[in-house]
């Protein structure tokens, strides 16, 4: 039987490249980027007060276009290169054209489009970071963190979790799409982050309303529907596994949202937006290391535990714990991404169907690719309880890596740049550190000029002599004298 003329492989169109897996993977790691930009660059920029919000969304972007550029020059070769240390891979640039068009480590995918579905993850990853440190930190502290933080940190656990070599991958540990690499890693970088930035003002602390509410369900719907892709994407082709996933995902979020949602009822009397918001960011953490290997009744527990437990560390043990209240996490990475990721890499242990992890990672020996309840099921107790062991050690290592990176990357910083912006413009915000401000009121336009949006020059018009009150005067004066 002759295949189509579309599908007969050619020079472009090697044997070994699937069109069909491709086309997936590149929509895919699309949809996860939008989850970024602009995804998270408008959540940022709508949930803080308004004189931080071009600040906030700024950060995210500056992170997506930094992480890029060090992805391809040394960070993908490091998280899935050949091996240079036990947890980490060779440094090496990812740009030459060869290299690009040859077949990936994993799936019937280039090498290109392997680059650039591994870099959205990484950039999401900087970006929630960012999330712990709006409304205070130099900003030009963050562009140096940025490329060290991807580079000496994130590399460590993308190798040794995802990269085929690498010590953890090897012992069994699941992490269908980031649980541990993504989400666990940026709630422990945010939080340790926080803690050496220092906090925001006491009158932001106190009082830090989102400018607008729509705009950031806006951005938190980009962000729930690109998940489709960030779960969907990580079989590297597509398979039943891959829409198993999918709709997992949407189960337990939308069960993590709902659940989030009647305990703000029951506890404080009203249905919170920004809680509503919280327990669908939890439910698709918490799903996310466990994507395609649970069933669906264990997606649906899943999003129960997820909207509880993390409400109950944010909305109560935050409160009684000294040290959490010591540290200002602006928007509660902590909780949503490290307490999150950790419930669910447990949960994985306890639910992960050993036939859905023989479809996900395609091998004969998959004996420890098994959930403790399935475990117990098919007499092999002793597999169960060393998965679920294996799941535990990935988190511990994770806390350590990050937890001791990001310290020592902030202290080096710190020796360069202060962390923390300054007192004047942590009073006055975006105005003070980038001369632009989100919101032009009346009036505003003229008072908050950039020089940096203009073809023209600062004074190819002379300047009024008049003040801004003057001339407000005159035009309805000369409105309302008008004869009609």
């Amino acid at each position: 039987m002759s295949l189509p003329s579309n599908l007969h492989p050619d020079e472009a169109s090697p044997p070994w490249l699937n069109k069909g897996d491709n086309s997936w993977q590149l929509t895919a790691a699309t949809l996860v980027g939008l989850q970024s930009v602009p995804g998270l660059v408008i959540l940022y920029g709508s949930i803080v007060k308004k004189k931080w919000a071009v600040n906030s969304a700024f950060m995210a972007l500056y992170a997506f276009a930094a992480v890029l550029i060090c992805w391809v020059g040394w960070g993908y070769r490091m998280s899935f290169g050949d091996k240079f240390i036990p947890f980490l891979g060779m440094p090496n640039v990812s740009l030459d054209a060869q290299y690009l068009i040859d077949r990936a480590f994993l799936g019937y995918l280039p090498n290109a489009t392997m680059i650039y579905f591994q870099f959205v993850f990484a950039a999401i990853t900087l970006i929630l970071i960012a999330g712990a440190l709006l409304g205070r930190m130099n900003f030009l502290a963050w562009m140096l963190f940025v490329p060290l933080w991807v580079t000496f940190s994130y590399t460590i656990t993308a190798y040794s979790i995802w990269c085929p070599g690498g010590w953890l991958a090897k012992r069994g540990l699941i992490d269908y799409s980031g649980g541990y690499v993504i989400h666990l890693s940026s709630g422990v970088a945010g939080f340790t982050a926080a803690y050496w930035v220092g906090p925001r003002t006491t009158r932001d602390r106190e009082r830090f309303p989102p400018n607008n509410i729509l705009l950031m369900l806006a951005g938190a719907g980009l962000l729930w529907m690109g998940w489709t892709g960030f779960n969907g994407g990580d079989p590297y082709t597509v398979s039943t596994d891959a829409s198993l996933a999918v709709l997992n995902t949407h189960v337990c979020t939308a069960t993590s949202l709902l659940t989030w949602l009647i305990l703000d009822y029951i506890f404080f009397g009203k249905p919170s937006v920004v809680g509503a918001t919280q327990g669908m960011i939890t439910g698709l953490v918490c799903i996310t290391p466990a994507a395609g290997v649970v069933q669906g009744w264990a997606a649906i527990l899943m999003g129960m535990m997820s909207g509880s437990i993390p409400w109950y560390t944010m909305m109560v043990l935050h409160k009684k714990v000294w040290f959490l209240k010591q540290v200002d996490d602006t928007m509660a990475v902590f909780h949503t991404h490290a307490v999150a990721g950790s419930l669910g890499g447990i949960l994985t242990g306890v639910f992960a169907v050993p036939k859905f992890n023989r479809l996900f990672y395609m091998v004969t020996d998959w004996q420890h690719y098994i959930g403790l309840f399935y475990g117990f099921h098919d007499g092999r107790s002793t597999a169960g309880f060393r998965q679920l062991g294996v799941q535990l050690l990935g988190i511990l290592f994770v806390v350590f890596v990050h937890a001791t990176m990001t310290s020592i990357i902030c202290l080096l910083i710190s020796l360069v740049v202060p962390l923390r912006l300054s007192e004047e413009e942590l009073q006055t915000g975006d105005d003070a550190i980038h001369g632009e401000e989100a919101y032009a009121l009346w009036g505003d336009g003229e008072r908050y000029k950039s020089k940096h949006n203009s073809v023209y020059e600062e004074n190819a018009r002379p300047p009024s002599t008049k003040g801004d009150d003057d001339c407000f005067k005159t035009f309805w004066g000369n409105l309302l004298s008008r004869p009609r």
